[in-house]
This record gives C-alpha cells, structure tokens and sequence, in this order.
C-alpha cells in the first residue's frame, strides 16, 4: 500500500511537470490581441491601403482579431517594426527581409505572390531588375554610361541596390562600389521615383524592379516607350509575406489561410488586379538563399 502511494505521489508529479511544461511552451508564443500589417513603401501604398483591404478582412475573419495598417516611411522601418515586436505580418523585399531575418531569426516567410505578364514584368513568382535610360536617350550601351548619374532606389532594396551592386559591378568591373563607374549615384527613394526621374532626366539612368515600373505605367505615369533597357538581371523570387515566428501556431496557420485562400473570394478580384497577380503561393525561407549568396559576397567586399 505504502508503494502505491509512492507511485501515485511520483506519477502526480510526473503528471504535474508535464502539464507545467506544456504550459510554459504555451506562454512562450504570442497571442496579441490585434494584428499589425504592414509593407514595404511603393509607388502607391497610400493607394495599396485600399487594395489590400480584401486581404484585412480575410486577415480579420480567418484570425478573429482585428488588423492594423501601419504606414512605413521606408524599407527599414518595416524591419524596425517586425524585429521589434509590434508589426507581426510584413511584406518585404526579397533582401530586406533577408536583413530582417539576420536580425531576428525567428521572422518567417511562408508566401508571395504570382504576377501576371504586363509591360515588363513576365508571368510568374519572379521579377527582374532593369537598368532604364529614356528612349530618346544618348547612352545606348553599358560602356556609354561610365559617368552618368545613376538611380538607386533604396539601400535596403534588392533590385534597386543590391542587385545593382553586386551582379551588375561585377559585369563593369567594380564590384559593388558602382561609384567608381557613375560620376554621382542617387538614392532616389523608390522604384516609381527611380523610373520617374529617368524620364524627367533627373539622373541619366536607373535601376528598376520590372513590376514597380510596370505600376508606374499603369498609373499613366509614364509609358512603355518612354524607356530602353540596356541591362536586365535573372529572375527574383517576388517579395515574402512574412510573420513572427513567435505567434502561437493557431494564429500563423490562420494567416497562412487567409493569404492562401485569398484568390478562392470573388471579392478578392480586385486586389489580385490592384496588384497585377492571380493568387499567393506557399514560399520557404530557403527560396531566398540566393539573396543570402549576393548579401554575403557584398559583406565579404567590405561594401
């Protein structure tokens, strides 16, 4: 009888430590009572404000929490705002979100989303950085442009930066220090700026992701023969939806409904055709290894 209660005591307590540690793995994720989202700055996030509003609601409904939009003022803010806790679903860039990562492993990607064929911009889960002069332009090659004023968009940008100096250096010999090769390189602030500033010859010519120059056209900003292209990159994964890794699995799994499923709501059309795409697809965080491969070899070039 004594034994009995020894084991009895010892299973109780067993039983008692399991339950705690299930508990204590419990109150390790995070289950906020609102949702922030936010996305990299564009040409148009005051107008995405409304375009993404399909995708709040899904959001709201999937998750049973409400969702707050929180405007970036640039690339790194949305960053900030992730690693510090109080943005919990982001869309980056393809290389900001690998910084973001670097500062927060716990960040994950689980999404992006496909893009329709439009002026430049292919069919498919890719884009391309393009170097764009004006049509009527002087400069007709990558050797005329050696002390030209060159656009970027944002330091933090793939496409309008990274890419530019890593891939596109090495082709004219510099590697990332593009400066040896432009008389001036600008900061422009975005793609749109970036394209815009081509056009109106504020710099001579600029870096440009296929799809945000696409967005600027359709917005009658600018049309397809106001540009050359006298360099383009591969192809790059699209921009990741990102969330904290730290969220209790029920709340990422709702998420990841929500954005999956989008396409499946008739009343969805119009952000798929706000965003010239047909629908998210699942994306792991090994899909962006090789903007880990171009950050690395610019860490390594001291740049």
């Amino acid at each position: 009888m004594k034994l009995l209660k020894m084991v009895a005591v010892s299973l109780m307590a067993a039983g008692a430590s399991i339950s705690y540690s299930a508990s204590a793995l419990a109150q390790e994720c995070k289950d906020p009572d609102q949702l922030v989202f936010s996305i990299i700055p564009t040409e148009e996030t005051t107008q995405e404000l409304d375009i993404y509003a399909p995708l709040l609601a899904a959001l709201k409904e999937k998750t049973g929490k409400p969702v707050e939009f929180f405007m970036p003022t640039s690339y790194a803010s949305v960053i900030e705002g992730m690693v510090n806790g109080w943005v919990q679903i982001g869309v980056h860039g393809p290389n900001s979100y690998v910084l973001a990562k670097e500062k927060d492993p716990k960040l994950e990607v689980f999404a992006t989303y496909t893009k329709t064929k439009g002026h430049f911009q292919e069919e498919g889960p890719g884009y391309r950085a393009v170097l764009l002069v004006k049509a009527d332009s002087k400069f007709d090659s990558i050797e005329s442009l050696k002390g030209s004023v060159v656009g970027l968009a944002d330091p933090a940008s793939t496409s309008g930066n990274l890419l530019p100096r890593m891939v596109f250096g090495d082709k004219i010999g510099t590697g990332p220090e593009l400066e040896k090769y432009f008389s001036k390189v600008v900061y422009t602030g975005g793609h749109d700026q970036s394209a815009l500033a081509v056009k109106e010859g504020r710099v001579d010519d600029a870096f440009v992701a296929t799809h945000r120059l696409d967005n600027v056209i359709d917005r009658g900003l600018a049309t397809p023969e106001d540009y050359r292209v006298l360099w383009q990159s591969d192809i790059i994964p699209q921009d990741p939806m990102v969330y904290r890794g730290d969220l209790c699995e029920p709340i990422k799994a709702a998420i990841r409904d929500a954005f999956l499923t989008l396409n499946e709501n008739p009343d969805a059309k119009p952000f798929f055709e706000g965003i010239k795409s047909t629908k998210f697809v699942p994306m792991k965080d090994s899909d962006y290894d090789i903007i880990r491969k171009l950050v690395a070899a610019e860490k390594a070039a001291g740049n």
